[in-house]
């Protein structure tokens, strides 16, 4: 089964791809496994490069062209692909993706002009891939589609069944019905005559034991769902094709869904279409201050418009109508424009936000005046806040230091190596503007801080309330910007929350967005904090202890400052999951070390057993497989 806890699905985007086989897949995977798995994209060079892997709990590989895959992941790629489902990762091969997962590949032998022969590296299916199944297939064109009459296998809980699926140069798995002693079950087969000899099964999908994982490769493409054809991209002949995948939308959609069952994916009971973005509302601890803020973004504003480096914000007060967004099926969300509202006179009205019950829980925490949360950008539904922020110069280089932007369901969202990381509602989701300057780094040294954060959230989960109620919440720190806690169900500590530090540097000053997502209500895919609060002690609000993790991040930032790591290296590691560990260093051969802190500069120390020499890692180069005990190179 996939890693555990794994939420990411990860579809290549990369060389031999075509945009819209990787547009079809992440609508219906979107819609199918919002909230619980973020759907995303990736190329080439993230899954040779990137650690990808222990998060991942699908990777797909679409339709297109398999020879372009080949020389863009033959090597490295297909090693690190074939690990990552020998461990228990699970693949889908779509069409050029089905072949590619084959150990052979033929491909329209007779035709001089689209001959495909060969071997392939990761061999899921250890046969043959022969197509195209039915004639016709031209690259870059409709021609040779058709509505392909799909019949799927009886299994222990559903009845055998016949859909019509969008096929367009897909293979039959040769021979599958005489491998079943090699893992491989036929999940569906072709019901009309075929154009190349199948062997025994014409099989249409077939699922492929490999290691503790697996994979499903398929010759059609039912991740293709009638509503997002178009009618208009081919001949008359081609009307009639839409119209029988959309008269088959219902089993079509079993069908996928049983593909991602098989796969070991929980599908959410529900499957709404992916949240939209909203409106993003900017308010004040002080309305009137707003006032102010608005006349210094005017330097930035032509006709009520921000054309940030990134996105483009319309603003209007909050008692102007909303402008209009145009909002289509897009993959590029980047490019949809995003209404920026502003509040002079009073508190923002969200439905899922209550901006009076944070400002007043910043009140009664602070013990003196301060800057962090006291400007607040909120967004109900939002790509990524990190990004909002870091990526947009002009609107956060007139912001003030201290402002936040929250948001309840983040679809975008982006953690280490690029991983993408889900936000559903449940979420305590956070982005800080902070402005470090480059006098204090001395002293305070500007890579610290995501330790300093780390300890804050902490620090303000279990301060909650002053009565110390929740001092006992089984919440630990894992180098270098998880939050773990520990869950009675897995009896183990499980990844509830993150951190990630994005930086520039401009007017002698590091410009810090220091964004975090921490689970307090959403029991999937891990735990919350809500499941493990002490007996008799009410509801944690999100409202309200992002409030305090504020204060408490703002009065340790004030200490960090004058006094450096020192003064937190103790509480530091009285809070993290790591101090004595044994582990092993990849980067030293393998080699055992015992792990002693994190040193004034902000390096994990470990101590080598042999020789007892010190070894000292920086938190961007490395990252720690805590439950393996291993120090990992980052690639």
């Amino acid at each position: 089964m996939p890693p555990a806890k794994a939420m990411n699905v990860l579809v290549y985007a990369g060389t031999g791809t075509t945009a819209d086989s990787v547009r079809h897949v992440l609508l219906s995977l979107r819609r199918l496994l919002s909230p619980h798995f973020a759907v995303s994209t990736v190329t080439a060079d993230v899954i040779i490069k990137e650690p990808w892997m222990s998060t991942c709990a699908l990777l797909v590989i679409p339709g297109g062209a398999d020879v372009p895959y080949t020389r863009a992941l033959n090597g490295e790629g297909n090693r690190r692909i074939s690990r990552y489902v020998r461990t228990g990762g699970s693949y889908l091969g779509f069409c050029a993706g089905g072949y590619y997962g084959s150990k052979q590949v033929e491909f329209e032998v007779d035709n001089l002009k689209l001959a495909v022969i060969g071997s392939r590296e990761l061999a899921f299916f250890p046969g043959t891939c022969r197509g195209g199944a039915f004639k016709g297939f031209e690259y870059s064109s409709e021609n040779g589609a058709r509505a392909s009459k799909i019949h799927v296998k009886k299994t222990d809980t559903e009845e055998a069944y016949t859909f019509r699926s969008y096929y367009n140069g897909g293979g039959v798995f040769v021979d599958a019905a005489k491998l079943e002693t090699r893992g491989v079950e036929i999940l569906a087969t072709y019901e009309d005559p075929l154009n190349v000899d199948g062997g025994d099964g014409n099989a249409a999908v077939v699922y492929c034991k490999y290691g503790d994982g697996a994979a499903i490769l398929t010759g059609p493409h039912p991740e293709f769902a009638g509503q997002h054809l178009h009618k208009a991209n081919a001949g008359p002949e081609y009307g009639p094709v839409v119209d029988a995948i959309l008269a088959d939308e219902e089993p079509r959609n079993l069908f996928l869904r049983s593909l991602l069952t098989k796969l070991n994916l929980k599908i959410p009971e529900t499957t709404d279409a992916p949240p939209r973005l909203s409106a993003i509302h900017l308010s004040s601890h002080n309305p009137p201050d707003i006032a102010h803020l608005i006349d210094r973004l005017s330097i930035v504003t032509l006709d009520s418009k921000i054309q940030d480096s990134n996105d483009t914000f319309l603003l209007s007060s909050s008692t102007q109508p909303l402008p209009d967004v145009v909002y289509d099926d897009t993959d590029d969300l980047n490019t949809v424009p995003k209404p920026l509202i502003y509040h002079t006179a009073s508190y923002p009205s969200c439905p899922h936000f209550s901006h009076d019950l944070f400002f007043n829980s910043l009140s009664s925490y602070r013990q003196y005046p301060g800057q962090f949360g006291t400007f607040l950008l909120y967004g109900d539904t939002v790509t990524s806040t990190n990004v909002l922020l870091d990526k947009n110069p002009d609107l956060q280089g007139h912001l003030p230091n201290g402002t936040v932007f929250a948001a309840t369901t983040q679809i975008a969202g982006r953690g280490r190596g690029n991983n993408v990381w889900i936000s559903p509602k449940g979420c305590m989701i956070f982005s800080l503007l902070l402005r470090h300057s480059l006098d204090l780094n001395n002293t305070a040294p500007v890579v610290c801080l995501q330790y300093l954060v780390a300890l804050a959230i902490v620090e303000g989960i279990k301060s909650y309330c002053p009565s110390g109620k929740y001092r006992s919440m089984p919440v630990r720190l894992k180098w270098p910007n998880d939050i773990y806690a520990f869950s009675p169900v897995e009896n183990s500590y499980v990844k509830i929350g993150g951190i990630l530090v994005n930086s520039s540097f401009q007017r002698n000053a590091f410009n810090l967005v220091i964004g975090a997502g921490i689970n307090t209500h959403n029991e999937a895919p891990t735990t919350s904090l809500n499941a493990i609060r002490p007996a008799g002690t009410e509801e944690l609000l999100q409202e309200r202890l992002l409030a305090r993790v504020l204060v408490v991040f703002e009065e340790f930032y004030g200490a960090f400052t004058k006094a450096g790591w020192g003064a937190f290296r103790d509480r530091y590691e009285k809070e993290w999951l790591h101090q004595g560990q044994q582990v092993s260093l990849e980067m030293e051969g393998n080699a055992k070390g015992t792990v002693m802190g994190i040193t004034d500069e902000g390096f994990l120390k470990v101590k080598m057993a042999e020789g007892g020499r010190a070894v000292e890692l920086m938190s961007d180069g490395n990252s720690f497989d805590f439950f393996r005990g291993l120090v990992k190179t980052k690639r």
